[in-house]
């Protein structure tokens, strides 16, 4: 597998990342259009965000907000000042759609409406894309490669490293059967580090979770890839409605402040990272494994048929 050259004197490759969702969420995640759900989303822009920019401008970070172009237009203001502290935007759906849910022409469609206000507020063309639901359709992949992403950052085959990701023809009572993989580099996301299920309250999800285990679960993390993985690459997910809260951003502060205490750790943008990767020999045989794709019906008397 291929790996992240890193600067001289770095180990260790750092994306403190933002999904910047605001109301958009709890629209196309939960279809909770009511008042105190868009404060909720308000509150990320009026607060978290401000909270986080500030944060990173005292430790010199620069970062991936993964923003949806709901997000941009209604509040584009903040994301202008984003944008002006020199961090990158990532593509996050318009909406926060689902993309098991659609389908792959209003999934298409989407994908582009949040070009056209990337373009039209900010005057940019994101590089990478990270799905709004962390979860693929049997197209996003193919639609990521078609609109030129270089990265995505939706998946979760590895943990403290990139790698390309493979298509696969799953089946239920033969192996399943693992296709050419995507000179798109996936960097993955983790749930164990995603603020969200562990702190957000939504009924569904009683979140609210002891801040100080979400701070020694993240910490441990990162020590983990720093002391043990070869060129590891920590990426996290915050989101500014989540961890703006006052008490989210101590613990939050304190393990930014035990990041940067180490030597060598290089405070990243995923498109930096991205372009950092060099492919080797087995990245190459991936790339040209026979072409295998799609998922068998599930069979009677499994349950699921």
């Amino acid at each position: 597998m291929g790996h992240i050259q890193m600067p001289p004197g770095k180990k260790i490759a750092v994306n403190l990342g933002a999904d910047f969702d605001a109301q958009s969420l709890w629209l196309g995640a939960f279809n909770w259009p009511s008042p105190s759900f868009m404060a909720r989303g308000e509150f990320g822009a009026a607060v978290g965000v401000p909270r986080l920019l500030e944060l990173f401008r005292r430790y010199d970070i620069r970062t991936t907000f993964f923003t949806p172009g709901h997000t941009i237009d209604t509040f584009p203001d903040i994301c202008k000042a984003i944008q002006a502290d020199g961090h990158e935007f990532g593509h996050h759906g318009y909406y926060h759609e689902n993309p098991t849910k659609i389908q792959e022409d209003t999934e298409r469609r989407l994908i582009e409406l949040a070009f056209d206000t990337f373009d039209r507020q900010l005057g940019i063309k994101p590089v990478g894309y990270r799905s709004p639901y962390w979860d693929y359709s049997e197209s996003t992949l193919d639609l990521v490669e078609e609109f030129g992403f270089i990265y995505d950052s939706s998946l979760m085959a590895r943990d403290l490293v990139p790698y390309h990701p493979q298509r696969w023809q799953v089946n239920w009572e033969s192996a399943n059967i693992a296709g050419p993989a995507s000179r798109v580099l996936e960097i993955p996301v983790n749930w164990y580090l995603d603020d969200f299920p562990a702190l957000a309250y939504t009924g569904a999800q009683a979140g609210q979770q002891d801040t100080d285990t979400i701070f020694k679960r993240w910490r441990d993390i990162f020590d983990y890839g720093y002391e043990r993985v070869e060129n590891a690459c920590y990426a996290v997910a915050v989101h500014p409605q989540v961890i703006g809260q006052a008490h989210h951003m101590m613990w939050f502060e304190r393990l930014v402040e035990h990041i940067s205490s180490k030597d060598g750790v290089w405070f990243a943008t995923c498109e930096e990272i991205a372009k950092a990767w060099v492919t080797d020999e087995e990245d190459e045989r991936l790339f040209n494994l026979p072409v295998v794709r799609g998922v068998e019906p599930a069979p009677a008397g499994s349950g699921w048929a």
